[in-house]
């Protein structure tokens, strides 16, 4: 067995096992986890991409929602040298294993870029850093309207004024959720959709769709506007996370 056989079987072996902690997760707990199968090679591309279009000057970057660490692979080898990128994920396993993945990233070494994982909820998050690209990975339609309120207000406050937000949805969700979910949760649903609407509406620069994942997905781009009186005002919508 060749070197290159073997490093393949390590990949595969490696895709294997997150596939069976991402599914175990989402088992537990469907709301945080979001999906049963982690992100693929071509959403996290284009997840990825307002990063690439900014090299090789040194970004402040952020991911949230890093899950099993699918996106931060594609991440991490788009870091100019001097970059700094903030994980932050709120499940302690998948946390654990974001940790292993940035210990042991030979392209960290290469390119002196400082990476911190913190188990923790974006709207949590205790920083002064502002940041020129945020990733998000969370799943959004999962969560209460006020949850996503919350979300997207701190986003917008994190990011420096230009600075870009880049998520994505699955395609069909709503749909599928029309046949099979309680009213309430249909309510739910459609409240969280008016909200990424307006954001979208409001700050969209672009919309990617991705057919070669599984579920197929959107991908949106959200600017910050320059001038902080143009963000949109969150909206209260009763208890909290």
């Amino acid at each position: 067995m060749n070197d290159r056989t073997t490093s393949h079987d390590r990949v595969l072996a490696q895709r294997n096992a997150e596939g069976l902690m991402f599914l175990i997760e989402a088992a537990r707990d469907l709301r945080t986890t979001g999906a049963v199968a982690p992100s693929g090679k071509a959403l996290a591309h284009v997840l990825t991409e307002p990063v690439r279009a900014q090299a090789p000057h040194p970004l402040a970057v952020l991911e949230a929602g890093a899950g099993t660490g699918p996106v931060t692979r594609a991440l991490i080898p788009q870091l100019s040298r001097g970059s700094h990128l903030d994980i932050v994920e709120a499940n302690p396993r998948f946390a654990e294993r974001l940790r292993g993945l940035v210990t042991t990233h030979p392209h960290l070494t290469a390119t002196s870029a400082q990476v911190n994982v913190h188990q923790t909820y974006v709207e949590q998050l205790d920083t002064d850093q502002r940041y020129d690209v945020i990733v998000s990975g969370l799943p959004l339609t999962n969560f209460t309207p006020a949850q996503v309120e919350r979300i997207m207000a701190r986003y917008m406050e994190l990011l420096h004024p230009g600075g870009t937000l880049t998520y994505f949805a699955y395609l069909g969700t709503r749909r599928a959720r029309a046949l099979t979910a309680s009213r309430a949760e249909a309510r739910r649903h459609a409240a969280v959709d008016e909200i990424m609407a307006t954001y979208q509406r409001t700050y969209a620069t672009g919309r990617w769709t991705v057919w070669a994942n599984l579920p197929p997905a959107y991908v949106w781009h959200l600017q910050r506007p320059l001038v902080s009186a143009d963000l949109v005002e969150p909206r209260s919508h009763g208890a909290s996370r």
